[in-house]
């Protein structure tokens, strides 16, 4: 669209090639003739959909995730690095404290970044795959009908 910037007349019929399926109902909704301009056209569409623009989560948020009995290490970790990647700011640095307090005391992996504590995100992430690894072979061998002690 950058290209034909210049023409506005343009600019309005290729602007719903850029739309999903929720803004291209909306589009499709407009009555004919309520837009004049392609400027008008871009300001209705902002006030329309700025409640739609996720705000960055706070940073308590992570203090709110925490490894529930029935789930995988996997899971929680997933669940964890989503949202932590959508706090808005940095802070790498309680990663790893906010991480380990949302294993249960008992993990072995809590236990161990309690033992020796890590000291980057990179390490972090590194024992969680290890750990990972532990628990799906401990999954596939209960599957296959072996007790793991």
């Amino acid at each position: 669209m950058a290209v034909h910037s210049k023409n506005k007349a343009l600019m309005c019929k290729v602007f719903p090639s850029n739309l999903g399926p929720v803004a291209m109902r909306w589009f499709n909704g407009l009555k004919a003739d309520s837009i004049s301009s392609f400027k008008e056209l871009t300001q209705t569409f902002g006030f329309r959909f700025i409640t739609c623009s996720r705000a960055p989560r706070p940073l308590a948020s992570l203090l709110s995730l925490s490894m529930r009995e029935e789930k995988t290490l996997k899971t929680y970790s997933d669940r964890y690095w989503e949202m932590f990647n959508e706090i808005g700011g940095d802070f790498k640095d309680v990663a790893i404290s906010t991480f380990k307090l949302g294993l249960p005391a008992e993990h072995d992996l809590r236990k161990s970044l309690t033992g020796k504590p890590v000291t980057s995100i990179r390490q972090l992430m590194d024992w969680i795959d290890k750990y990972k690894r532990v628990e799906e072979d401990q999954l596939q061998d209960k599957g296959k009908g072996k007790v793991i002690l």
